[in-house]
């Protein structure tokens, strides 16, 4: 670098009231370009070289970028030291570290490269090993996870971030059109600019730091909470509002989640995604996925008001719907299986307002049926999810004022071989269908929790309640005459046997429930009295 290239740089700067400042349109004049994603890559080194950039690359980029035919020079051959360590040690060099961090405005930052033959480096495009992707692999073994640990990586974008005064970073694709746009149009990157992509680039650093450490915790904590627990989201979107039309709302995402689920589902018909719709939509889609049968649910309020299993996803919907036929009218539903003609069929009767509707995907003739025959064909949001494995986290967190609480996610199977009926009384064998169902449901339910099933469907719900009499009473009034030959759970024990004595004049025929009461005798005693049998599990559903 020769004298008139130290004039231009210092004529990129000028003096205000005796203090240097910086101008607010940067040239780049050398970029250095080492990617793992070569998304975009070619359009933005293309252009950059039509700009007169001078580019210096390494490895399997500098070879993707002579087989796209642009100019491009070694940063090997610019150092005068060779790759080494299987490319462990290739960009850790001082005339790449001192092109990049030497400040502009400081003469003896300027004299100092000089002396050393040192370019300063206006652009650094980096993304880094994938490292998120090559652990959430199935089977990947920890020296490949190792391997996808980037050093330089890290380092060249937090140094160019650090210089964003006069050096502009890059960390993704989605951020080159703007670099080329204010290059071409501006002769030049603006401070502004500069600033905000560097503080995505140390938010690009500190993720991939926790995602490393998180993947060290998870070899060694054996099955205990971290010590330390951070939350990387990006905002998705902004919502039109929250709860309620005077609070604001937006929805962020968690990267590399792969297993089903609201955010990255895509939406095939409807407005947009209220902040309500999307707390319905997750209940639901938590409920189906717990059945293996086809199943549907019907949510109102984050809480069931109709479910169902059948044999057909048809006749499940049928069954959801009739459950609480007056709460469904601007529920959210969901299902476990593809929806298809028969079962839009059953969503388009007289009457029925749907708000939306999760699956794992949506025949095409089903969604034309959806989107054109009913009244509410141009509102009604259809969420295609993709296939309904487990979610990839166990755990379930929770905001709380001043911090977060944490736990293991109720979703453990139940343990049927561990229930056991406690009365004289016995179950008969067809009940146990409707025990299960009902037992499943009672965990989706808010606390006080009690639910009311037959044939496999949920016909009364009480939910919330301060105290569980009233939940059994709701639940009762919701069920009506169908509660006659109904089994009922409760997500916790009873604490008197009241209770029992309402569900025996309601016609209940069987129960199921945790126990673990003082007065677990008691009860078992008036279930004996009314004749109907008692099942315990041994574990609760407690949710608040």
């Amino acid at each position: 670098m020769g004298p008139e290239v130290l004039s231009s740089c210092s004529a990129e700067h000028n003096t205000l009231t005796g203090r240097t400042a910086v101008s607010d349109a940067v040239p780049i004049r050398n970029a250095l370009i080492s990617v793992s994603d070569k998304l975009g890559l070619a359009v933005l080194a293309e252009g950059l070289h039509r700009a007169g950039v001078r580019i210096f690359s390494t490895g399997g980029t500098r070879r993707y970028l002579e087989e796209c035919d642009i100019p491009v020079e070694d940063v090997a051959e610019y150092t005068g030291f060779p790759e080494m360590l299987d490319g462990r040690v290739k960009t850790l060099h001082p005339k790449v570290f001192g092109g990049i961090l030497a400040r502009r405005d400081r003469e003896d930052h300027l004299q100092a490269i000089d002396d050393h033959d040192i370019e300063p480096i206006d652009l650094v495009v980096v993304n880094l090993y994938p490292f998120m992707e090559t652990v959430s692999r199935p089977g990947v073994t920890r020296s490949e996870a190792i391997e996808q640990i980037d050093i330089g990586g890290p380092s060249l974008v937090r140094a160019a971030a650090k210089n964003q005064q006069d050096v502009v970073v890059a960390t993704s694709p989605e951020q080159y059109r703007e670099i080329l746009d204010q290059v071409h149009t501006r002769g030049g990157t603006s401070l502004e600019l500069r600033r905000r992509l560097a503080g995505e680039a140390f938010r690009h650093t500190a993720e991939y730091d926790r995602a490393i450490a998180d993947y060290h915790d998870g070899e060694t904590l054996s099955g205990e909470f971290p010590s330390t627990m951070s939350i990387n989201l990006r905002r998705k979107a902004m919502l039109r509002y929250g709860e309620n039309p005077h609070q604001k709302a937006a929805i962020y995402a968690e990267p590399h989640v792969r297993t089903a689920n609201l955010i990255s589902a895509r939406q095939l018909n409807g407005k947009e995604l209220s902040y309500n719709n999307l707390l319905d939509l997750d209940s639901a889609l938590s409920i189906v996925r717990s059945f293996s049968q086809p199943a549907a649910t019907v949510i109102k309020h984050n809480n069931p008001c109709g479910a169902a299993t059948a044999d057909r996803l048809a006749r499940a919907c049928r069954k959801a719907l009739e459950g609480d036929p007056l709460s469904a009218f601007g529920s959210v539903l969901g299902f476990n299986r593809t929806v298809d003609l028969e079962t839009a069929e059953a969503l388009c009767a007289p009457g029925l307002f749907i708000e939306a509707i999760v699956a794992p995907d949506f025949e095409a003739a089903a969604v034309g049926l959806l989107t054109t025959k009913p009244k509410w064909r141009e509102n009604v949001r259809l969420m295609q999810v993709g296939r309904l494995d487990e979610p990839e986290t166990p755990l379930e967190r929770r905001f709380i004022a001043g911090g977060m609480l944490v736990q293991d996610a109720d979703r453990l199977p139940s343990a049927s071989l561990q229930w056991k009926t406690v009365t004289e009384t016995q179950v008969n064998d067809e009940l146990w269908d409707d025990i299960s169902f009902a037992w499943e449901m009672v965990r989706h339910v808010k606390s006080n929790a009690i639910v009311l099933g037959k044939d496999t469907a949920l016909i009364g719900v009480g939910a919330g309640q301060m105290s569980r009499v009233d939940s059994v009473d709701i639940s009762i009034e919701k069920a009506g005459d169908r509660s006659e030959g109904a089994v009922l759970a409760s997500d916790a024990f009873f604490p008197f046997p009241d209770s029992i004595d309402a569900a025996a004049e309601a016609g209940i025929v069987a129960i199921i429930q945790p126990g673990g009461s003082r007065r677990d005798q008691e009860v078992i005693e008036t279930c004996d009295r009314h004749n109907i049998p008692m099942v315990m599990t041994g574990r609760r559903h407690f949710r608040h």
